[in-house]
Parts: structure tokens; sequence; C-alpha cells
């Protein structure tokens, strides 16, 4: 198969099976108890989160392991009890769908909107009549159209005005160099199996005078903020996928840049083909497009059936019969939304399977 789909999710990189596999056999103790077993557990835990800090220029200390990016983003909300939450146009249905299903806790959900370039831009908050203690949420990298919003900027801002920022790094993080110290932000997610670590597995780091609100109540685990036991295994990848993240981060960046310019330039040769968020700064393995009079769903599944993986936006979406939320939010037409692809590279891409796919697509559209 040529996998083509890695804003979904990442193949696990068999150094991190490597490292997980111990804890999986005869290293199974549970890190909260005080012999040998459990001591050897929790050091593996605390090399992962000064492993996964490493990579995100975070004190290990403000880390706090979850399930997955999902779990981490409700956690952030939890920090917006009692407050104006502001939302971007253009944020994941974690964010979105946990916002709604809390609403009662805060005074008010507004949206902020994005522009046609899929961009939240920081002078919007202003224009909102800001008030002390908002509350603001936005992503760092659309997972769609790759577009990397200017985070650093909206927490200047909302810093300002007595607020909190949280964004969502959860396809930022592993792409491209990622500093929670210099964004500025309150809190951010983080997720494991985007960076080629195993699903399941998250985190949520946050600044040390912002009041988190646990959401699961139980044990002390992760300093009360996350109670039930630690699922090490995967806590022991997820660290071991972010330091080879970091160690990498250059090279893999060159190498999906490379790989991005070829293929948009062989996409550019179809006729219609319309590159979203082309002019902005984007995650360098991401390319989302349309093209006028073609069913993206159809197209994909098409796809399928020639052994080639894309998406047609949001994994979590797919299916629904709906246009991209992100899209809609950036002004595109329906009958161009509804054509959306979005191709995600990963670090063991090839050129061939970009000229593979390439090839593929046109054969395809020509039959349309």
């Amino acid at each position: 198969m040529i996998y083509l789909d890695h804003n979904a999710t990442t193949p696990p990189d068999e150094r991190v099976v490597e490292a997980m596999l111990p804890y999986l056999r005869q290293l199974y103790g549970n890190p909260s108890s005080l012999y040998r077993l459990g001591r050897i557990a929790r050091s593996a835990v605390d090399t992962a989160r000064e492993q996964v800090a490493a990579l995100i220029d975070a004190p290990a200390a403000q880390i706090v392991f979850t399930n997955g990016g999902t779990e981490a983003n409700a956690l952030a909300l939890s920090s917006a009890r009692n407050r104006r939450l502001w939302i971007s146009a253009i944020e994941h249905p974690a964010v979105t769908e946990n916002a709604v299903r809390q609403s009662e806790r805060y005074t008010a959900i507004n949206t902020l909107p994005a522009d046609t370039y899929g961009l939240v831009l920081p002078g919007m908050l202003a224009e909102q009549s800001p008030q002390a203690g908002d509350f603001v949420s936005l992503m760092l990298a659309n997972n769609e159209t790759g577009a990397v919003q200017p985070v650093a900027e909206w927490a200047a801002a909302t810093r300002a005005v007595g607020g909190l920022l949280h964004t969502d790094a959860v396809q930022a993080a592993g792409k491209i160099p990622v500093s929670f110290k210099q964004l500025g932000a309150d809190l951010m997610s983080l997720s494991s199996h985007k960076i080629y670590g195993p699903k399941g597995c998250g985190a949520l780091v946050w600044r040390a005078d912002v009041d988190v609100r646990p959401l699961i109540y139980g044990g002390d685990q992760e300093r009360g903020l996350r109670a039930g036991t630690e699922n090490v295994a995967a806590i022991v990848g997820f660290g071991k996928a972010a330091e080879l993240a970091r160690l990498e981060l250059d090279d893999r960046l060159a190498r999906m840049q490379s790989l991005r310019a070829g293929l948009e330039q062989q996409l550019k040769t179809i006729p219609g083909l319309v590159i979203f968020a082309e002019r902005v700064p984007r995650l360098p393995n991401t390319v989302q497009f349309g093209i006028p009079g073609v069913n993206g769903e159809m197209l994909l599944m098409q796809l399928d059936q020639k052994n080639i993986a894309v998406s047609s936006g949001s994994a979590c979406a797919a299916g629904s019969g709906q246009i991209s939320p992100v899209l809609a939010a950036m002004g595109v037409a329906d009958s161009l939304a509804k054509s959306a692809i979005r191709v995600s590279l990963g670090k063991d891409n090839t050129a061939r399977e970009i000229d593979e796919f390439v090839s593929v697509l046109k054969a395809l559209l020509a039959r349309v």
C-alpha cells in the first residue's frame, strides 16, 4: 500500500515498538508500587516525560500523560471554567465537541473566524471586545490544510488582557519546531500516534500557575490530574517517538518539504485543481486540494481500490457526508469543498510513491 494519510495516524516506528516490548512482557510493574518492578516502571514513565518535554521545550514537571490528544484537549478546556471561551472556526472536533458538551461550565462560547487562507489572525480578538479572563483555544497547525497559525501572537494578545491560551499541537509536534516556552501558550495538547508512537497515549502541557481541573477521579496519578494506573508501555513508546522526532526533525522536515514540492508541481498540471491554504505557512507534509466536478469521497474510495490511502479531510469526520467545517470557514464553495482530498506525507514515503499516486489520480480523473 502507498500510505499517504499520516495526519490521521502514523505507523509505529520499529524502534518505538522495541522500546515498548519489555514493558508488555517482563517489566509489567505498576508505577505506584514501591518494590523493584514498580520503581522500574516509575523510572520509565519519568524518562518518557523528559523525552516528550524535550521535544516541545517544556519543563518535564508540567506534562501530564493522557490517553490521547482528545482527552488532553478536554482536560485543557477544564481550565476555562467560569470564563468566556473563544474557539477558532478551524478547530478539530476534539476541541469543538468537548466545548459543546461542557458548555455549562463557561460564561459563553464564541467562534473566532478564519480568513480565506485558513488563518485565524490575532487582530480578530481585539475586534471582539476581549475581557479579562477570556480563554482562547487555537490549534498550532490545522489537520486538514496544514496551515500553521500565529499562536505566539495570539498568546501575547490573550495574556495582555489577562486571559489564557490553549493550543492543540497534535499535528505540529514532530513535523515543525515547537517550543512551548517561545510560543507563550498556557496549555498545549499532544498525541503519540501522530509522531510514529502508539495509539492511546497523549499529553497535556500546562503553565504551572494555570488551574487545571481533573476530568477523571480516583488515585493521585499524574499529579492528581489524571487518575488511573499509567499505561507504561504506551508512555514509553510516546517518549521514544518524541526522542526520535527531536533528533531527526531537521532531516524529516527537509525530506517532506522536498516530497511535497514535487507532489504539488505535478498536481498543478491537473486542470482546475486548487490547493487550499497554498499561500500561507503550512506543515511540510500536508497538501489538501480540490478538483471542481469531482466527488472527493468517491475518488478516495477509487484510490483505495488501487491500494493508495489518502483522506478527504479529518479522519474523525470521514463518512459524515458533510463538507469540512474548516473549508466552510475559509469560504470555499460547497461544490469544491466536496471534492477535497488531503495527502499527508510521512518520513518513509518516497518520490516513486508520489509519482505513482499522481499517475493513478490522473487516470481516475480521466474517467470522470
